[in-house]
């Protein structure tokens, strides 16, 4: 399994005091190095995006608004969201690592990939930055696997507390890109009503899964093996990607669930199973929130293993 990591995705800051820390990332890596767990990694280091792939879901005039932005900073784009210089860079490098994941995985050099970057993306408007999210990381990506790898249909789950609202706007008329989410509501961004299911050519390629505060591991491992698996067998992707947020867990400050190590695990064998069935296994996981250092780290540690990121190779088809 692929590991995408670059260390100036820590240059990045939202300001003093912000929960989307460059701290998020290093107690990913500094957990799985601890226990021994990164050595057994396909260590990857992502180039930077190429301003026209991003261009495909975020207008020109948009991209130049933060390349400025990032270069007067210090600078804020929205209450939540802060730039400074090096975050031009580190959002070039979140969007490559997202790209460099689906080469890995489309062409069978890892069975998945996590993405271990930031800034994060599902957020991020076609021209609107907000929730910590410059680029939507995911967007661009489910576009290079349609435009570049030629594959016709990209599932897209996003199991942040927070609603994927950026996702969700840029394919809500687009059927070829299947989106589903779970999240806590009513909570930030205020979106993510059941009742919002994609329009136009788009209806029904938007699968919205409300929960309340306090939903926890029996709640949601029963929305993904009971509403998520046969939405997913009904679509069949060719790729999947995980807008990964761990926010959810039961320590994170930002939120109110009651998720655990276990949920998160749980909740991966069962996208798991069905990639395995309809795609070849193809995932691609890219981290979004996750705010409780110990937490982040715990709950993506039971992520990758349940991706298989651990098995031995006799039992991987010898791939990492």
């Amino acid at each position: 399994m692929a590991f995408v990591f670059h260390p100036a995705c820590l240059e990045h800051n939202n300001g003093p005091g912000h929960p989307e820390r460059p701290e998020r990332i290093a107690a990913i890596r500094g957990r799985l190095e601890r226990r021994g767990l990164l050595e057994r990694l396909l260590l990857l280091t992502p180039e930077p995006c190429s301003l026209e792939r991003i261009a495909r879901v975020h207008p020109p005039s948009y991209i130049e608004a933060i390349r400025r932005a990032c270069a007067q900073g210090p600078a804020r784009l929205d209450p939540d969201t802060g730039v400074v210089p090096a975050s031009w860079a580190a959002a070039l490098l979140a969007a490559g690592g997202a790209l460099q994941a689906c080469d890995a995985v489309v062409s069978g050099r890892a069975r998945a990939a996590f993405v271990c970057l930031r800034p994060p993306g599902h957020h991020a408007e076609a021209a609107r930055a907000m929730g910590f999210c410059l680029f939507n990381n995911a967007a661009v990506a489910a576009r290079y696997l349609q435009e570049e790898h030629g594959l016709a249909r990209v599932l897209i789950v996003d199991w942040d507390v927070h609603h994927g609202n950026g996702t969700q706007h840029l394919f809500e008329e687009d059927g070829s890109v299947f989106y589903f989410s779970t999240h806590q509501f009513p909570f930030y961004p205020g979106t993510g009503a059941r009742g919002e299911s994609g329009r136009g050519a788009g209806r029904g390629a938007t699968l919205n899964v409300p929960l309340p505060a306090g939903s926890g591991d029996d709640e949601y491992l029963r929305v993904f093996r009971e509403v998520l698996r046969p939405a997913i067998d009904r679509f069949a992707p060719d790729a999947v990607l995980i807008s990964a947020g761990f926010d959810a867990h039961r320590a994170d400050p930002l939120a109110a669930m009651d998720l655990t190590e276990d949920g998160y695990a749980g909740m991966t064998r069962v996208v798991r199973e069905a990639a395995e069935r309809h795609c070849g296994g193809r995932i691609v996981s890219l981290l979004e929130g996750g705010y409780d250092l110990e937490a982040l780290g715990a709950s993506v540690e039971a992520h990758l293993g349940a991706l298989g990121a651990f098995e031995d190779e006799a039992g991987s088809g010898g791939r990492p």
